[in-house]
């Protein structure tokens, strides 16, 4: 049985939470990333990661998705929440860019780069590490992690253009690999690109996978990814694990003895 660790998980979103956790641990996972979307999300985080210490690590985060219920006092509480917070917050996340034209109608390219500055100078401020969104954002979301000057930050599920993803590794970044890596092509070719020493596991659950069977994922769903990275790679699976589960560890700081 391998250890890996969830690096991306909406808890908060999960039915059956209890026994979802347990099942997840007792297949191997030994920690989750408990990414928070808004400031209800970034309640429920944290509550969780209270009731499941040393398993459950929250990050606190305000998602591009979010902005369109938002307005601007709105956004500044929300923010205020993660900075009043980040002291029991192992990341900040999920946060990022979307250029998807259906979110674009609803929060503007402008609006999605000034909260993600902000936040990322909240992450910089207090030394954590930031979860990055940034579909159809790449090249934007890493220019904006580089100026403000983010030592560690992780470009989560990376379907971008391998010349983004070059500049992401050689900036010293990371990027996670989903169970989309059963299929997804352009997510299969990020993964495959990306160095083993700069790569992450993670569900992102409960998002729905697959192309002829479509499932609704689960952390227990990082063993898929980890079997997938291993085929695309050419590389046995313990080797994956524990490169992973070692990078996952010293990128959040967790206090787990691996």
């Amino acid at each position: 049985m391998y250890k890996v660790i969830d690096t991306h998980a909406h808890l908060d979103e999960l039915q059956n939470l209890d026994s979802t956790l347990e099942g997840a641990r007792e297949a191997g996972v030994i920690a989750i990333v408990a990414v928070g979307s808004n400031h209800q999300s970034n309640i429920e985080t944290l509550g969780i990661s209270q009731e499941h210490r040393h398993f459950v690590y929250p990050a606190l985060g305000l998602h591009p998705w979010e902005l369109a219920n938002l307005g601007p006092s709105e956004i500044d509480d929300n923010l205020r929440f993660v900075e009043q917070n980040i002291a029991s917050a192992v990341a900040v996340g999920e946060i990022g860019l979307d250029y998807d034209k259906r979110v674009l109608k609803v929060a503007s390219k402008e609006l999605q780069q000034e909260v993600l500055g902000r936040l990322l100078n909240i992450a910089r401020k207090y030394a954590k590490p930031a979860i990055i969104h940034s579909r159809y954002a790449w090249k934007d979301a890493l220019q904006l992690v580089q100026d403000v000057g983010i030592d560690k930050a992780v470009f989560h599920w990376f379907t971008g253009f391998s010349s983004v993803l070059k500049d992401i590794i050689h900036g010293g970044y990371f990027v996670s690999a989903t169970p989309a890596t059963e299929y997804h092509e352009e997510h299969r070719r990020a993964v495959k690109e990306a160095p083993l020493q700069k790569l992450l596991l993670e569900t992102d659950c409960p998002v729905t996978y697959g192309r002829e069977v479509r499932y609704e994922s689960r952390p227990i769903d990082v063993l898929r990814g980890l079997k997938a990275v291993s085929q695309l790679k050419g590389v046995d699976e313990a080797t994956i694990a524990e490169q992973t589960t070692r990078n996952a560890i010293e990128f959040f700081s967790f206090d787990i003895v691996f």
